[in-house]
């Protein structure tokens, strides 16, 4: 069969460029399919504005305790319209700086617009036009959903937020996970008061038991009302002063609190409506495409990369698997994805990040590990900065003396973290990366005492 394209990969979010990026390099014909915003969830309305908005909440709590390094500044406040400018305007600027449309035409990939639906597994139409390719990649992102609750349409989803006329007083946050956790953190430091609300039995629930416990404990000891292992959320009802109701409940007792906005972040399911999977044989599972290592769907010239094959909802792993998925369909399925070397975190307050086995994981595997735990505090400059509140914990195999996870909480622990994540990438053992000299004075210096502490141990 005579095909349109080696290549056609659907949605130009982080996976889908990635792939049609690297399947281009690799010589094949390319095209990429996008009914939105090249670019995807994550740059316009998911991780960028985000960011800025915790980039926001940083610098306020910044200048509330400039008077403690002898600064003295009027009682800072929050100009919620023009930080909302602020965000949008970002966006724009990263997406000039990324060139998406640019880098497409200049390795001659095709941009088609419209929705890509299938006539059968290895064609497509695209809004009336018909398409066919040797391999077919769906990039396709997810969503953000609301729970089936009583009265869901009166929450937000994350995305919306930039849609408040101003901040809510009280807002609460449904949803313990990484999108959760940090509005929690954005709204709690320009000033809202804010409930957590999550039916697992801790928040951030992929992350190591300690990094949970310890972001909790912060978010505790700032006034956040943290609601985990809850029974479940009967609903939000509006009164008829525009105040809304949240009720839940907690071992079989109803609980209710009055709030001014509430933010689902409870989900993020794959965006299947729409493709007509079922005419190309491609099957499901509830909210995603299941697929094997080589992130091939049932249809083995069907590949699924990021959010909507449910491995990891992360940017990072995204474009790993995009390249990857991409370089399966042209040169032949033999590449995997080593997903335990994909550095994870959140710009919380503090910050919070991981990288491999948590200790309870490793444990599971080898009950004879070590885990050893370095304050923040054993290193100059997180006292310098006043930030001391912080640990990195490392996991080691004892006999390899190999670095199984590492996990940080603290300012710059994603940071932290990264570096820690190349030296398990090129294989550096717990004697090496002892070794290693670390700039005066550092964040980072703390992996070296880490290091120094496993082997002692």
């Amino acid at each position: 069969m005579e095909y349109t394209y080696d290549v056609l990969v659907i949605g130009g979010g982080p996976a889908g460029m990635a792939a049609a990026t690297r399947a281009a390099e690799l010589g094949a014909r390319t095209a990429v399919v996008e009914r939105s915003a090249l670019g995807g969830t994550c740059v316009n309305s998911g991780c960028v504005p985000t960011r800025v908005l915790a980039k926001t909440a940083r610098l306020f709590r910044e200048v509330r305790t400039a008077y403690d390094y002898g600064i003295v500044v009027a009682e800072p406040s929050i100009d919620w319209e023009k930080t909302v400018r602020r965000v949008h305007a970002t966006v724009e600027r990263v997406l000039d700086a990324k060139g998406y449309q640019a880098t497409l035409e200049r390795l001659g990939i095709e941009l088609l617009r419209g929705q890509a639906v299938f006539t059968g597994d290895h064609t497509m139409s695209v809004d009336g036009v018909e398409l066919s390719a040797r391999s077919i990649l769906l990039c396709i992102g997810g969503d953000a959903r609301r729970l089936p609750i009583e009265g869901a349409g009166l929450s937000i989803l994350p995305y919306e937020v930039l849609s408040l006329k101003e901040l809510p007083a009280v807002v609460a946050v449904i949803g313990g996970g990484h999108t959760g956790a940090q509005f929690t953190t954005i709204f709690q430091a320009l000033g809202s008061e804010v409930l957590l609300l999550d039916l697992a039995p801790r928040i951030l629930t992929t992350e190591d038991d300690d990094v949970s416990a310890s972001v909790t404990a912060s978010f505790v000891s700032k006034g956040v009302q943290v609601e985990t292992g809850i029974d479940g959320i009967d609903g939000i009802t509006q009164g008829a002063d525009g105040t809304l109701t949240i009720t839940w409940q907690r071992d079989g007792e109803p609980l209710a609190r009055d709030v001014d906005a509430v933010v689902m972040a409870a989900g993020w399911p794959a965006n299947l409506a729409g493709l007509g999977l079922e005419a190309a044989g491609v099957e499901t599972a509830p909210s995603f495409i299941p697929v094997d290592d080589y992130l091939r769907s049932n249809v083995p010239h069907i590949f699924v990369a990021g959010d909507a094959n449910g491995s990891s909802m992360l940017v990072q792993a995204a474009v790993f698997e995009g390249e990857t998925a991409a370089e399966n369909a042209v040169l032949g399925a033999n590449r995997t994805t080593p997903h335990h070397l994909l550095p994870e975190g959140g710009f919380t307050d503090p910050d919070y990040s991981g990288v491999g086995l948590t200790e309870a994981k490793a444990r599971e595997r080898d009950s004879e590990c070590h885990a050893v735990v370095v304050p923040y505090a054993v290193v100059e400059r997180p006292i310098i900065d006043d930030r001391e509140q912080g640990f990195l914990k490392l996991v080691t195999d004892r006999h390899r003396e190999l670095i199984l996870g590492a996990h940080a909480v603290g300012e710059n622990a994603v940071e932290v973290i990264q570096a820690v994540a190349s030296a398990m990438a090129a294989g550096t053992d717990l004697a090496t990366l002892a070794r290693v000299k670390f700039a005066y004075p550092t964040y980072s210096a703390v992996i070296g005492h880490a290091a120094r502490a496993a082997l002692r141990k």
